[in-house]
């Protein structure tokens, strides 16, 4: 079937049993098959369904519900109000960029996805709700750290990417209302073997697509499909069709090889040994016991024997059952390994080579900072409104509503509504901090004999690029006997390029005083909550020392001192070997910094600003 096919597919089988199959995480940014595909979703679940959208920054009461503030401050008493995951029962929740999630949002998500029940008591009100809910999950993710969370995933069924999907070929609806409706009707009866579950487990486990709960989803998805097609048992073409839509997009690795049975050893002239002798042969028939006097002559067989049923009809041995289930995980795996995406696992390991690179910064925006003033807000705390804070009005009231017929009695006025200290609500903020890429460029003889021009321009290159993404950046260079700070951070492109455009070369290689250097600008930044990169462009070859005086062993054990002080500041750094062929000093510097090691071939500019883009975790894709 192709992608369209799968997509509307998906939606129906989803339709059918939302609840059960936990959802769809519909990856695709804002184009019309996206839209399509949730109008098709509307059109195929039943008019009493509801469909609800939540957005990513939901606040707790909305969600999870509380207390109702206006109804309690009303009714003197405390009232409950329903959050959108209790109001949405036997219905389904869109969730608009899914992939920013928070992580508190998304554990409550899986709570009621898991057990298909809200219980919550906060702020002096019990809520015990059926949320028997499904989810279409919209992924709007771009950049490599942007995904939906793995948690919430693993608790979907299907996996949609509609990206790069075909305008021209529409999305056709496979089925109508009346056969969901129907399908719905019979899912309660639908039966599946146990050879059956036993070969979406194994096609599970041999494709690495997740946890056991996935195997779990693909069982109730091939269910869903025979109850599509009005069959009360799930076959093998069911559950072929369930692996596909399942375990197809989380496929991480390609099964192994059925291992073979061992090939019968060729006969040896060499006679047994004691321990490997063959049984004694079957005695002939003139050697065997006779048979009693009794016992009727040969010619007289009884006439039992005659209405033995014939060998045929017997019962399978278990040789013959463990082929048939053989057969089927051998029919499963390889329809679900023929629908994996050309090329999938090659993006699953870039993909994850690109976060581990990122790792320990925050993304292009910054690294994630708490308090202050500004910024999103992430949460309530309790507390009175000091400095920058400030007092959430609303968030106090709702603490205080509970209490106010209690303190009405002891207050002996008119107070409407008495606040105590302990109400006082504060707003808790998320700001992204600023993003500075510190250039550490090598200028020595012998980086100007190697690629000084070219590191130059890949640095030129690099820099525009992040003045679109209004990045700061800093030019630090190392030739002769020290280092300087050839720019200040900035975000003027005009300054950066007159700095490097007069960058002459030649003389020694401070590399220890360049490091330092680079460390200095970059503690700065983090002092000032800012977030910086070091990108580092030299061969390695250090030949003066910190203290000015030459000498390589000198100057490479300073290197590597400084290295190990960059790796404490926990910068991000990448750094660019710009000597003719891998260079090992440079390698081991690399390492002692913990940076991400690129050995530079025989490149341009343009090539150069490719693989500093391609690997320096701060750079846009």
């Amino acid at each position: 079937m192709s992608a369209a096919g799968d997509a509307a597919l998906a939606a129906s089988l989803f339709a059918v049993d939302p609840a059960g199959l936990g959802g769809v995480c519909l990856r695709s940014l804002v184009q019309p098959a996206r839209s399509d595909w949730l109008e098709m979703l509307r059109d195929l679940l039943p008019s009493a369904v509801p469909l609800r959208r939540m957005p990513f920054n939901i606040a707790d009461g909305r969600l999870l519900g509380g207390l109702d503030l206006v109804a309690t401050l009303r009714a003197n008493r405390p009232v409950a109000e329903r959050g959108v995951l209790a109001s949405s029962d036997g219905g389904v929740v869109i969730v608009t960029m899914a992939e920013r999630l928070s992580a508190h949002t998304a554990a409550c998500l899986n709570a009621v996805l898991d057990s298909g029940e809200l219980t919550l008591q906060r702020e002096g009100v019990q809520i015990h709700d059926q949320a028997r809910i499904g989810i279409v999950a919209l992924d709007e993710s771009i950049e490599a750290d942007e995904r939906v969370p793995a948690s919430l995933l693993d608790r979907l069924a299907f996996l949609v990417d509609l990206n790069g999907f075909d305008a021209r070929t529409p999305l056709a609806q496979l089925h109508d209302s009346d056969e969901i409706l129907a399908a719905r009707r019979l899912l309660p009866r639908v039966e599946i073997s146990a050879d059956l579950v036993a070969a979406l487990c194994a096609t599970g486990m041999s494709l690495g697509a997740g946890s056991p709960r996935v195997s779990h989803l693909a069982v109730r998805a091939a269910r869903a499909v025979a109850a599509l097609d009005e069959r009360p048992t799930v076959t093998a073409d069911d559950a072929t069709v369930a692996a596909t839509l399942v375990f197809a997009p989380r496929a991480t690795q390609l099964p192994a090889p059925r291992e073979t049975a061992p090939a019968e050893a060729p006969p040896s002239d060499e006679p047994p040994s004691s321990a490997e002798a063959p049984p004694p042969a079957e005695p002939p028939p003139s050697a065997k016991t006779p048979p009693p006097d009794d016992a009727p002559p040969p010619d007289e067989a009884p006439a039992t024997a005659e209405a033995a049923p014939p060998a045929e009809t017997s019962p399978p041995s278990d040789a013959v059952v463990e082929m048939t289930q053989a057969q089927i995980d051998d029919i499963v795996l390889a329809a679900t390994r023929a629908a994996i995406p050309r090329g999938l696992l090659a993006s699953l390991r870039s993909e994850a080579a690109a976060r581990g690179a990122s790792r320990a910064s925050a993304g292009r925006a910054g690294a994630a900072q708490r308090g202050g003033g500004r910024g999103r807000p992430a949460g309530v705390l309790s507390g009175a409104p000091r400095g920058a804070s400030r007092l959430n009005v609303m968030e106090t009231l709702r603490a205080a509503a509970p209490w106010q017929r209690l303190r009405g009695r002891t207050s002996g006025g008119d107070v409407r509504i008495r606040i105590d200290p302990a109400d006082f609500r504060i707003t808790r903020y998320q700001q992204r901090s600023q993003t500075l890429t510190i250039f550490a460029v090598d200028a020595s003889g012998s980086a100007a004999l190697n690629r000084l021009a070219e590191a130059k321009g890949a640095v030129e290159l690099l820099l525009a690029d992040c003045y679109v993404r209004r990045d700061q950046v800093a030019v630090v260079t190392f030739r002769g006997r020290a280092a300087e700070v050839l720019l200040p951070p900035t975000r003027s492109l005009v300054r950066a390029k007159r700095s490097l455009a007069g960058l002459p070369g030649g003389g020694g290689t401070p590399l220890a005083a360049g490091i330092q250097a680079a460390i200095a600008v970059g503690t700065q930044a983090q002092r000032r909550g800012e977030t910086p990169t070091v990108v580092l462009l030299t061969d390695g070859r250090a030949n003066v020392a910190m203290s000015g005086a030459g000498g390589r062993d000198a100057a490479h054990a300073d290197a590597l001192k400084a290295a190990r002080q960059l790796r404490l500041k926990r910068m991000s750094v990448l750094f660019v070997d710009t000597s003719p062929r891998p260079n090992p000093l440079a390698q081991s510097l690399a390492a002692a910094m913990e940076a991400r090691y690129i050995p530079l071939p025989f490149a341009s500019a343009q090539a150069l600003s490719g693989i500093v883009t391609a690997a320096t975790p701060r750079a846009a894709r």
